[in-house]
């Protein structure tokens, strides 16, 4: 993002009210762009030059071309390396990354086999996506990251199986119901699983803390930059990676729930539709088509729900925090995505 750049001056947060749900979606969306991925290297290497020359005084005001510019380096860079995040687990390509794995856990019909393969496939891209959208203060191990993917793996195969061979044995319940119960086994295992994924692949935020900085007014970050300072940390919060952590899990399983739930049951009435039953080969493109609607709109609304660079009050966070900033002083962290 635009802060890992060069530059005492900040560039002012989005366009949108940040401090509002719908503003978040609007730049969520921004952020969650897929045509940001048809960037060259030259197109960013220009974006963050213009993104540079606005930090660093050279640029006096906003312009299109600048927004343009801060957009491209948002969906590209990671906010705390600077770093370009790998094409494939970034949040504007989230979308594509995910049509697939989500169509084929879908897949009405799924036997034993099938089921484990697309949990599997799942919960591999769910932790490729939450370690490169971590926030980096605090790294992880390898060893730390490999334990925590073969128990994500494990928790979401075992609520798959477990529920598949549940649903037959409700005898009680109706043949469709029992069918629509089974369209929704994948869901119920993608969203333990992924929020446990969350939980287990930022583990070491927890562990250890990430770093708060203090919240300042335009007036003091206009100090900083004449005198060519930067915001220092005030040290790792345990409490404040809880809360990051415990947020970007929340997200994710409200990112799950339309995407799982909506495709299915549609599809489980189109199926019951003359034209579907006489189109047996427009089953897949049907449900792909439904997926990827759900997803383009799912995304932002979800990201939308918690601010990534988050406020709250130095009173919540430890002693030794609260004791460096004003009794009712404010401080922030990246929450990561």
């Amino acid at each position: 993002m635009s802060a890992s750049l060069p530059g005492k001056r900040d560039l002012p947060a989005s366009q949108y009210d940040l401090n509002t749900y719908w503003g978040r979606v609007r730049q969520s969306a921004e952020i969650a762009d897929p045509r940001t991925l048809f960037v060259s290297s030259a197109g960013l290497e220009s974006a963050k030059s213009l993104v540079s020359a606005y930090k660093q005084g050279h640029v006096q005001s906003m312009t299109p071309e600048l927004w343009r510019a801060k957009k491209t380096v948002d969906s590209t860079l990671h906010p705390d390396t600077g770093q370009p995040v790998f094409l494939p687990f970034r949040m504007s390509c989230f979308v594509i990354s995910n049509l697939v794995v989500t169509a084929g856990m879908l897949t009405p019909g799924l036997g034993m086999t099938g089921t484990l393969l697309w949990q599997i496939t799942n919960q591999s891209l769910n932790v490729a996506i939450n370690s490169a959208n971590a926030n980096k203060s605090t790294p992880m191990s390898t060893s730390t990251m490999v334990k925590s993917y073969f128990l994500a793996v494990s928790a979401s195969c075992t609520v798959a199986l477990g529920l598949n061979s549940l649903v037959p044995r409700l005898k009680r319940l109706s043949p469709a119901t029992r069918t629509v119960l089974t369209r929704l086994v994948p869901f119920a295992a993608v969203a333990s699983a992924g929020a446990m994924n969350v939980f287990l692949m930022r583990g070491e935020e927890i562990r250890r803390g990430i770093d708060v900085f203090p919240s300042l007014s335009e007036d003091q970050k206009r100090t900083l930059a004449k005198e060519s300072k930067d915001v220092e940390s005030l040290g790792k919060s345990k409490r404040a990676a809880t809360l990051a952590v415990s947020e970007t899990a929340v997200s994710r399983v409200l990112n799950a729930t339309p995407i799982m739930v909506l495709p299915p049951l549609i599809l489980v009435r189109l199926q019951r539709t003359d034209w579907l039953k006489q189109r047996p080969r427009m089953v897949l493109p049907v449900n792909l088509g439904l997926i990827l609607t759900t997803s383009i709109f799912a995304l932002p609304l979800a990201l939308a729900a918690f601010p990534q660079r988050q406020a709250i009050a130095a009173s919540n966070l430890e002693d030794e925090i609260a004791a460096r900033v004003n009794a009712d002083g404010m401080v922030e962290f990246n929450r990561g995505i």
